[in-house]
C-alpha cells in the first residue's frame, strides 16, 4: 500500500529535511499569505513542538474486545466460528477478521498475555487508562493526561490532548487540573463546533483585551488562583480559535486517496484525523471505537467491528511509518479486558481479564514479534504475564517519561505516576 503516490513528495518528513532551516522560520503570516502550506510548515515544525517529537496515539476499543476474534485466535471448540489466518510473522495468526493488518504484523508487537483483576466495565476502564484502580479520595490522571503534561507542545496551539468518540470511565486529568482534561471531539467528520468566533476577529480581540482589564482591575488576593486559572482557560482557548492550525481538523484537506487508504466510518476518520493532529504538534490523541461488549452474537458483531476497524488501523500506521513519523509516534491498540473463552448460550462471550491482548507500534516499540502467550484453551497465561502497570511502564518508558516522578494529591500526599510494575524489556527496541 502506497499511501503517499499522489500527495505532493512535501508531505513525506524525509523530503523536506533540506527545505527544514527555511520552514522553521515560516511564519502563521506567511501561512495566512499564501507562501506556504499549512502541512508544509506543521510536517517540519511538529518534533520542535514537543520535547524529542514524542507523541501517542491511543485506539481505545469500548467495552473488551475478544481476543479470539482479533489477535489471539483459537483452533477447536473455543475458537467457535473464528478461522485464523497467517500473517507477515512466521508462525503467528490473527483471526480472518484482520486481513490488513496481518498484511503488516511486522510493523506491530502483540501482547498475548495481559492479566488484569477487574472485570467491571466501570472500573478496567479507568484502569487500563490510568494504571490505577479508581478510588473516592483520589483522582488518578489519565494516560492522555499524563503524557500531555509530561510532553509539552510549546508553541502549538491545538490541545495537548484530544478524545475523539465516546469513551467511557476513561478519566481526565485528574489531580493535574482541568488544564490536561481531553479535548473531546464527538465525531471527527466534521471540524469541532463553536471553535470559531462570532464576531470579526479584530472585535473578538478588543473583547478579550476588555476582559482582562477587569481582571487585572478586580485582581483581590484571595481570588487571585481562581482569577489566574481563568485567564489561562481563556488564553489557551483564544490562540487555538483564532489558530491556522485548526485547518488539522478539517479533513477535507486530506487528497482523496489517503482518505480512500484509511477507509470509511467514524473509527477511519478518526484514526486519519490522530495522524493530522499528531502532525500538527498535539501530544496525544485518544481515537475509540465502541460496541464490543459482545454478550450476545459474538462472531457476528466481532466480525462487524473487526471492519470497522482492521482497514484504519493498518493504514494508520503504514501513513505515519512513509511520513517518516512512526518511530516517535507510539500507536496503542488496547481495551478493558478480553473475553471468554466459552461461548454462553446466546453465542456470545462475557468479561475476561485474566487474560487478553494488547498491541503497540512505533514509539521505539521493538515490532515484529508476539510477546506472551495463552494456553490452548485460553483460559490461562501460558508465559509472560503482563499486567496493566507493566504495561504502563513499557508505554511512558518508550515515551521517555519518567514514572517514579510524584504529583501532589489535594491532600498532600506525593503519587507516582505509575506505583509498581516492570518495563517489559522485550518490547523495547
Amino acid at each position: 500500500m502506497n499511501l503517499l503516490h499522489h500527495t505532493n513528495v512535501s508531505l513525506r518528513r524525509g523530503a523536506v529535511v533540506g527545505r527544514r532551516d527555511f520552514l522553521r522560520g515560516v511564519s502563521l503570516a506567511s501561512l495566512a499569505a499564501g507562501t506556504a502550506s499549512w502541512t508544509d510548515v506543521v510536517s517540519v515544525r511538529a518534533d520542535e513542538l514537543r520535547r524529542d517529537g514524542r507523541a501517542c496515539i491511543l485506539l481505545w476499543m469500548q467495552g473488551g474486545p475478544s481476543q479470539f476474534e482479533t489477535f489471539d485466535p483459537k483452533s477447536g471448540a473455543n475458537g467457535g466460528e473464528t478461522k485464523p489466518i497467517a500473517t507477515k510473522l512466521a508462525g503467528v495468526k490473527f483471526a480472518e477478521n484482520l486481513p490488513k493488518l496481518a498484511g503488516i504484523a511486522d510493523q506491530l508487537a502483540i501482547v498475548r498475555s495481559m492479566t488484569t483483576k477487574e472485570g467491571n466495565h466501570q472500573r478496567a476502564s479507568f484502569l487500563m487508562h490510568t494504571s490505577y484502580v479508581p478510588t473516592a479520595t483520589v483522582h488518578h490522571p489519565t494516560l492522555g493526561s499524563v503524557v500531555a503534561k509530561e510532553l509539552p507542545h510549546s508553541d502549538c496551539e491545538l490541545p495537548s490532548f484530544v478524545r475523539i468518540g465516546r469513551a467511557l470511565n476513561s478519566g481526565n486529568g485528574g489531580l493535574l487540573g482541568t488544564e490536561f482534561d481531553a479535548f473531546v471531539v464527538q465525531s471527527a467528520a466534521k471540524v469541532p463546533d463553536n471553535v470559531r468566533p462570532t464576531t470579526e476577529t479584530a472585535r473578538y480581540t478588543r473583547r478579550l483585551a476588555l476582559l482582562d482589564r477587569l481582571e487585572v482591575a478586580g485582581n483581590a488576593p484571595a481570588a487571585s488562583a481562581n482569577i489566574h486559572d481563568h485567564r489561562k482557560l481563556y488564553e489557551h482557548a483564544s490562540r487555538m480559535v483564532l489558530s491556522p492550525q485548526m485547518s488539522a481538523f478539517d479533513l477535507s484537506k486530506e487528497p482523496e486517496s489517503i482518505r480512500q487508504a484509511y477507509g470509511t466510518g467514524e473509527f477511519a476518520s478518526g484514526c486519519l484525523l490522530a495522524r493530522r493532529l499528531i502532525e500538527a504538534g498535539v501530544t496525544f490523541v485518544e481515537v475509540s471505537l465502541g460496541n464490543w461488549d459482545t454478550h450476545d452474537n459474538n462472531f457476528d458483531r466481532s466480525r462487524t467491528l473487526c471492519n470497522q476497524m482492521d482497514q484504519p488501523f493498518a493504514a494508520l500506521v503504514e501513513d505515519l511509518r512513509q511520513r517518516g513519523m512512526l518511530d516517535r509516534t507510539l500507536v496503542v491498540w488496547m481495551g478493558e479486558f478480553g473475553r471468554t473463552p466459552r461461548v454462553n448460550p446466546r453465542g456470545g462471550r462475557d468479561h475476561f481479564p485474566r487474560a487478553f491482548s494488547a498491541v503497540l507500534a512505533g514509539g521505539g516499540i521493538r515490532t515484529g514479534q508476539a510477546i506472551g502467550s495463552t494456553n490452548d484453551a485460553g483460559d490461562e497465561i501460558a508465559d509472560d504475564p503482563i499486567t496493566e502497570k507493566d504495561l504502563f511502564q513499557t508505554i511512558y518508558k518508550s515515551l521517555r517519561i519518567d514514572t517514579r516522578k510524584e504529583n501532589m494529591s489535594p491532600i498532600g500526599r506525593p503519587i507516582r505516576i505509575v506505583d509498581g510494575g516492570t518495563v517489559v524489556d522485550k518490547l523495547l527496541a
